[in-house]
């Protein structure tokens, strides 16, 4: 039931919450963006087509055009979860983003975030 609200969510509100966690630790709204690009394929112009929709998480998740297989790379606890004993793709995709938009916010640079 929990996970069902999460993917029913509002993109926009959930980009809204990364940027926000982001900027608090003076971040930017642009390295979210490569962030959610990395992980998904979408493309600047779309994720803002996206953000000016009514897509949920989920139509944002399933409509990705390439997932970035090194996403997988991502290891480690989110919300006191590991991520790697998440059976629901989707939700690990989910647990994915807000880890990386954790390690931005605590410091660390894009280059290691996007595991290169």
């Amino acid at each position: 039931m929990e996970k069902e609200k999460v993917f029913q969510m509002s993109f926009r509100k959930i980009y809204d919450c990364l940027v926000a966690k982001a900027e608090r630790k003076n971040r930017t709204q642009s390295e979210v963006n490569q962030i959610l690009q990395w992980v998904t394929g979408y493309d600047e112009r779309t994720l803002q087509e996206h953000l000016s929709s009514q897509t949920t998480y989920r139509q944002f998740l399933e409509q990705a055009p390439h997932m970035n297989p090194n996403r997988n790379k991502v290891k480690g606890v989110i919300c006191k979860v590991r991520i790697e004993e998440i059976d629901d793709p989707m939700m690990k995709d989910i647990r994915i983003i807000d880890k990386m938009v954790d390690e931005l916010s605590k410091g660390k640079s894009l280059e290691v975030i996007l595991r290169k």
